[in-house]
């Protein structure tokens, strides 16, 4: 029996070989090659293809379209940085080395180290993910490393050299293990990168200030930072319309309390979501004590227990971490974002354990909570004006911002909070749309003055933002989940959540309409052409 499946002959066949039967054309199709010009239709073969290409996909840049960044050191680093941060490797103009480095070639590894060094101190020290990423880039690209890829993620440093294209990469990367909130710090870091990128400091110099910055105490010692947090919860319930000075020295008492046993649990190796939870419960306790025998205290008839708790409330709010996590989801570091916004969610988890329990066990004892109660506000403005401010100096203080900053981030919280006033009480606009505005400023303002002082942006707007935290939103919709109204709670929860998110974007927002508006340097066509420059934009992923 013949399988007529086989052919006669014994020849061996490739399964690429055409069935018996099938006419294959005469001449096989010319191989294209993936460097030439997309193909057009609707265009004669006389068309020379960069023609075609033109005229078909304006998307499609020439390479002389192919943009060119002008590196001026009168603007300041992270402009610059930016500026080839978001460019292709292959189109970053080669670095200006000195004649005296130019034989023998960077010492790659030291340099390598050090520009992780100095990354690691920034983002440790809570500045955004593409902020670490232009200093890495400039700090790389000042001793000469031409070809760098810099990748910042929540705990992974990483960097990548390439010296030709022949040549293997060169990665080294480091991990963050351990945050700590030191604006001075910050700032003498970001001093350090300002010299590296405009002065020829050399490499040894480097890594002296580094290990200088690196070896320095903070500016405050630990019982200024105890009252600061007292004066913060004081002032937070001065600015919700507490009443007088014994609700403000009652928040103050607790805040400090909270304080020491956070500062406790820290000692013991604890995590920061046990911490938190902690540092919550002093302020709920004197709150429902105020609440229960409150009145047994002459003059103590106008004390609102919930201002108390309020106050205790706006000194634990992560908004540094907060205004992060979104600066990173919108510059695109979706991955650090969600981490940080994770970070966010167990910190507040914390805090709403610790003042969940106390209030659940106040409310079994007979503490009457009224969360329908709405804390009365402008009932003098001078005063809470005076609040705001001394709440953006405590918050200033607490992050260990340097003392000539002191002033400048409170004059900012006083304006975010005149802004919000204004806007929210005599024009009538909603409050999660005032705080955008008010924050926005705050962005705005926070980087002119980083700018004016080549530093960073987050010592004058992370302390300014404190009277716009959303406390009260977040005790009410605590106390109304307690008390088992749950629509009340939810509701109130989601608002903490939308003011918590605007003042975020509003932040973000400010500095972008800041650097918008300023000069800057940035790509420049290589010919006038302006048909072949918008071109060259919309190949950036639009």
């Amino acid at each position: 029996m013949v399988d007529e499946g086989k052919p006669d002959s014994d020849e061996v066949r490739s399964e690429f070989t055409p069935p018996l039967g099938v006419d294959l054309p005469a001449e096989p199709e010319p191989e294209g090659s993936a460097f030439a010009p997309p193909s057009t239709t609707g265009t004669s073969p006389n068309t020379p293809p960069g023609a075609q290409a033109q005229a078909w996909f304006p998307a499609f840049t020439p390479p002389t379209g192919i943009p060119v960044v002008s590196l001026s050191k009168e603007t300041p680093w992270p402009d610059r940085m930016r500026a080839m941060l978001r460019m292709s490797v292959t189109d970053r103009p080669a670095p200006e080395q000195a004649a005296e480095r130019s034989e023998a070639g960077p010492p790659v590894p030291r340099v390598l180290d050090l520009t992780l060094r100095i990354g690691e101190l920034l983002l440790a020290g809570g500045e955004g993910a593409e902020d670490v990423e232009a200093a890495m880039l400039g700090v790389a690209h000042a001793y000469g490393l031409a070809r760098v890829e810099p990748t910042v993620t929540f705990t992974l440093l990483g960097i990548s050299y390439q010296p030709s294209l022949i040549d293997p990469p060169v990665t080294a990367n480091r991990t963050v293990r351990r945050r700590g909130t030191d604006y001075t710090r910050l700032a003498a870091v970001f001093r350090l990168v300002d010299d590296i990128t405009t002065s020829e400091l050399t490499l040894e110099d480097a890594y002296r200030r580094l290990a200088e910055i690196r070896r320095n105490r903070h500016p405050y010692p630990g019982w200024l930072l105890t009252a600061s947090a007292g004066l913060l919860a004081g002032a937070a319930s001065m600015l919700v319309g507490g009443g007088g000075p014994l609700v403000f020295l009652i928040a103050a008492i607790g805040a400090m309390l909270g304080d020491r046993l956070a500062w406790l649990c820290a000692g013991r190796g604890l995590p920061e979501f046990y911490q938190f939870t902690a540092a919550a419960m002093p302020a709920a306790v004197f709150g429902v004590l105020v609440d229960r025998f409150g009145h047994y205290l002459p003059g103590t008839s106008t004390i609102q227990a919930s201002a108390v708790i309020t106050g205790g409330l706006f000194a634990l709010i992560p908004g540094r971490a907060l205004v992060a996590a979104v600066q990173d989801g919108l510059t695109g570091f979706y991955i650090t974002a969600s981490a940080r916004l994770l970070e966010v969610m167990y910190l507040f988890t914390g805090i709403v354990v610790g003042v969940t329990l106390v209030l659940y066990a106040g409310v079994s004892l007979g503490a009457v909570l009224d969360p329908q109660q709405s804390l009365s506000t402008y009932e003098n403005a001078p005063v809470q004006l005076v609040a705001a401010m001394a709440l953006s100096l405590a918050f200033a203080v607490l992050l260990q911002c340097e003392r000539e900053v002191l002033p400048l981030a409170t004059l900012n919280g006083g304006v975010a909070w005149t802004v919000y006033g204004v806007l929210h009480q005599d024009v009538g606009m909603s409050p999660v749309a005032a705080t955008a505005v008010a924050a926005g400023l705050v962005g705005l303002f926070g980087q002119l003055l980083s700018r004016h002082r080549h530093a960073s942006a987050l010592p004058y707007v992370t302390a300014a933002i404190g009277p716009l935290l959303p406390g009260s939103a977040t005790y009410f919709g605590l106390l109304g989940l307690t008390q088992g109204h749950l629509s009340q709670g939810a509701a109130s929860l989601t608002k903490a959540a939308a003011l918590a998110l605007a003042v975020a974007i509003g932040v973000n927002l400010g500095g972008e309409i800041a650097r918008m508006f300023l000069k800057v340097p940035g790509p420049v066509p290589a010919t006038s052409d302006p048909a072949r420059r918008r071109a060259a934009k919309r190949t950036r992923g639009f």
